[in-house]
């Protein structure tokens, strides 16, 4: 089979790889995911392993330069919160991507936000942002109370 997407557990795209019978018939071929690997298909393997190289390295150069824009970044949060500091709810991703956009006016995807647990009081936490696979920028998230 010819993938034509990424497909998770079997192979990226313009990989030639073996799958099970049932697999192919019953989701690859029918999702438009693959195509039969003929003996033609190899020219064409080869141009979607190129363009696919071409995009990866395009995306790493922006994730990149988005990194070194946040990096040492301070992220000011303001939320309600009690007299010892713990917050009247909590800031989870969404929180964070939304302050990243509105301080440094980067797109981040909230599920690249690495935030173990949500931030439940005030405070200062470091947070990790994956933009690509190993671009990982960390940024100093401030969270005070507000007025």
């Amino acid at each position: 089979m010819l993938l034509r997407d990424d497909v998770a557990g079997v192979g990226r795209r313009g990989d030639i790889v073996k799958v099970a019978g049932g697999f192919a018939r019953n989701y690859l071929l029918p999702e438009g995911r693959a195509i039969i690997a003929s003996d033609g298909v190899e020219g064409q393997a080869e141009q979607m392993r190129r363009r696919r190289d071409l995009r990866e390295a395009k995306d790493r150069n922006a994730a990149e330069s988005q990194a070194t824009a946040l990096a040492g970044a301070v992220i000011p949060i303001s939320a309600r919160a009690a007299g010892g500091g713990r917050l009247f709810g909590s800031i989870g991703p969404a929180d964070v991507v939304a302050a990243i956009k509105a301080t440094k006016g980067i797109e981040v995807d909230r599920r690249h936000v690495l935030l173990p647990e949500h931030i439940k009081e005030t405070g200062t936490f470091e947070v990790s942002v994956e933009l690509f696979r190993d671009v990982v920028a960390v940024v100093t998230v401030e969270v005070t109370a507000a007025s």
